[in-house]
């Protein structure tokens, strides 16, 4: 099937607005509820069906209004569209204007993400504070360290205080613990004056287990198609084209009305869409997605960027919707993708690990065939998944469509223990890495502390105030490792407030001469990268290795670390540019350990 022409994205929703229009397809009544104060009374009043299902007010709430509906005499359940959540997730909902908010950004052009420098957080444990307001205190320090684009994990309202944010069930609002809507806000403003866009992760392939309420106003769950969450998000049967909407909606206004410059969609393998195959066939929905985004981008006349987590192995996810795909998989229009396959096969090459997905990045030229081209398993066995996976990448694909980190959230929050790299390797290792990732042909990430070489470790954490869904997870979390030869007992409890405590960096680790001279070498690395005018650079290195000497050489460059414990001798160099001990101008030696980069 050819593709489909570029498409004008226009909601068949109504739009958000003083009369808090609300989806529900199959009710035959719907009520507001306006809950009493000091100053009014409690009050309950009739919705006012309109066109498709939707539900409208019969008056103008004004902004910091609660209010909450009900649905065919249902408890009262917050708006799906909801800006602010100010009770937790289970409460009413308040109106935000974010019309209203002055801001200071107008000189913002915005920021290319292919090549720039990205550096993911979690809010919550970024600072003491945890919140967005903490963050804007640190944003000199992230600047400093050279970031184009700071990376927020997911603030979507999820229950309770802590949490990664992927059990999110407010996709419209900002947690309240963070400092919700117009926080948000200010650390955009904050972050572009300081000269650094703003990419926020954001969850459409499932809700979270509690307060998510959306169930109770229409078809946003099909049982047609499954995830490892249960159901799936209704992108491709009846009613889809509303829940289209809600998350297509909801992507823009990120984007429009907060100023967000990247949105990075967590794992796209689980949105699952058959639509293409419908009669006559429909977009994907991230194809749909991308195509909206695009034509916002040329409204604002800013560059707005989108980012796949995608387990498919497959450049169908970043070529243009206009496009035949090269592969199985639609061509979704993304920006960039992460490559999950170069963090392992990092991952492998420096630490020696190749226990379970890491094993067939452990195989021999496994190393040099990942960091080279992106993908390990591009056509070939994976044993993992016990299937062939992935397709070749086509030798004109831009590299820096592909975002690679040597840690992020997952990689370390899912370990048993949440360590991170640093616990078991010398201060040399994280330098390579460093240099491998910053280097690379790629798009970097850095991950929040890293920079530094912190011991700190991220782990997995939750704020479930069921006492059922409370016991499951922190059972699940130890029952899971357990397979594995931990011992319960070392398994931090998801739900132990310890636990988040235990994941918050620590700071003053930076008046600690080993971790100001990691940050000295990620300043040096990043510095050089601008020098180099590396975010521009669009060719692909060659890889070699040989007697555990990585080689990576560019047209101009070459980046030389040894891996081995003993002396080896190095190609031919005109001119250390960087090293990270002393070796001299011209080594025709590299001691062991060493990293260096050099011109040719």
């Amino acid at each position: 099937m050819s593709p489909a022409a570029p498409r004008t994205w226009r909601s068949p929703a109504l739009p958000v607005g003083p009369r808090v229009p609300v989806w529900a397809p199959t009710a035959k009544r719907v009520e507001l509820h306006l809950p009493g104060n000091e100053r009014t009374d409690d009050r309950l009043v009739d919705m006012v069906p309109a066109p498709d299902g939707w539900w409208t007010a019969p008056f103008d709430l004004e902004p910091g209004t609660d209010y909450a509906f009900r649905v065919d005499g249902s408890p009262d359940r917050p708006d799906p569209r909801s800006a602010l959540q100010p009770h937790g997730v289970h409460g009413p909902s308040r109106t935000v204007d974010p019309s209203a908010w002055q801001w200071t950004d107008q000189d913002w052009t915005g920021k290319d993400l292919l090549g720039s420098v990205i550096y993911e957080l979690h809010v919550g444990t970024f600072t003491p504070e945890g919140t967005l307001d903490g963050a804007i205190s640190r944003l000199g320090h992230l600047a400093g360290l050279g970031v184009d684009i700071v990376e927020l994990m997911p603030l979507a309202a999820f229950p309770g205080r802590a949490g990664w944010g992927y059990d999110g069930v407010g996709l419209w609002a900002v947690h309240e613990a963070y400092g919700g809507p117009e926080a948000l806000m200010r650390f955009v403003d904050a972050a572009h004056r300081a000269g650094i866009g703003v990419c926020l992760d954001v969850v459409y392939n499932h809700l979270g287990p509690s307060g998510n309420y959306l169930s109770v106003f229409g078809p946003y769950f099909t049982p047609a198609h499954h995830t490892p969450w249960g159901e799936a998000v209704n992108y491709d049967h009846d009613g889809s084209h509303q829940v289209r909407a809600f998350v297509i909606d909801s992507a823009l206004r990120w984007l429009r009305d907060f100023h967000i410059d990247a949105l990075r969609l967590d794992a796209i393998h689980e949105i699952k869409d058959d639509a293409g195959a419908a009669d006559p066939p429909q977009a994907h929905v991230l194809a749909e997605l991308s195509d909206a985004v695009a034509a916002l981008s040329d409204e604002l006349d800013r560059p707005l960027s989108l980012v796949a987590e995608a387990d498919l192995n497959d450049v169908g996810v970043i070529t243009p919707t206009d496009q035949e795909p090269p592969a199985a998989t639609p061509s979704l229009g993304m920006t960039a993708q992460w490559a999950d396959d170069v963090h392992h096969a990092l991952h492998v090459r420096i630490t020696g690990e190749a226990q379970a997905y890491y094993a067939d990045f452990a195989e021999p030229g496994a190393w040099t065939k990942a960091y080279g081209g992106a993908f390990l398993h591009n056509g070939t066995w994976s044993t993992f998944r016990d299937r062939v996976w992935g397709a070749p990448v086509p030798e004109d694909t831009d590299p820096r469509r592909f975002v690679v980190f040597g840690s992020n959230h997952d990689q370390i929050g899912n370990r048993a223990v949440g360590d991170r790299p640093s616990a078991g390797l010398d201060d040399a290792a994280l330098a390579a890495t460093a240099a491998l990732v910053l280097l690379s042909p790629y798009t970097p990430m850095l991950f929040m502390g890293e920079e530094w070489g912190t011991r700190t470790p991220f782990q997995f954490f939750t704020d479930h105030e069921e006492e059922d869904l409370a016991r499951s997870v922190s059972q699940g979390r130890a029952r899971e490792f357990a397979s594995f030869g931990w011992d319960a007992d070392e398994i931090p409890d998801p739900q132990d407030a310890g636990t988040v405590e235990a994941s918050r960096l620590d700071w003053s680790e930076l008046d600690k001469t080993d971790h100001a001279r990691m940050l000295a070498w990620y300043q040096a690395l990043t510095a050089l990268r601008r020098e180099l005018a590396w975010s521009r650079r669009t060719a692909w290195p060659q890889i070699d290795e040989a007697d555990d000497v990585v080689t990576v050489t560019y047209e101009d460059i070459v980046v030389v670390t040894n891996l081995s414990g003993r002396p080896r001798p190095v190609p031919r160099l005109s001119e250390v540019l960087l090293s990270w001990d002393p070796v001299g101008s011209a080594p025709s030696c590299l001691p062991p350990g060493q990293t260096l980069i050099a011109r040719r």
